[in-house]
């Protein structure tokens, strides 16, 4: 794999994951998964020589997502309705 650039982890919050698995699909199914939570961006699957499966470099951004997520589920409002005090100590 390429050396890791700083443009890539310039803020909190972002990740370079380098992943191994056993064929494109697995590796494909991995980075799907992350995708429903947070933002993120894959690198071209590669073989190393004498290496086994395939290997990718994703891009994960965690200040991305998640609050989205949690909206579309419909578990936004529901954790904002918990009982507890405000954020504001009210």
């Amino acid at each position: 794999m390429d050396p890791i650039q700083e443009t890539h982890l310039s803020e909190p919050g972002l990740l370079v994951i380098d992943v191994a698995g056993r064929d494109d699909d697995t590796v494909n199914t991995f980075q799907s998964a992350l995708a429903r939570t947070w933002a993120t961006a894959i690198d071209r699957t590669t073989r190393d020589p004498g290496q086994p499966g395939v290997r990718v470099r994703m891009y994960v951004d965690l200040r991305q997502g998640l609050a989205e997520t949690l909206r579309r589920s419909g578990l936004w409002s529901a954790a904002r309705k918990r009982p507890g005090p405000s954020p504001r100590g009210e």
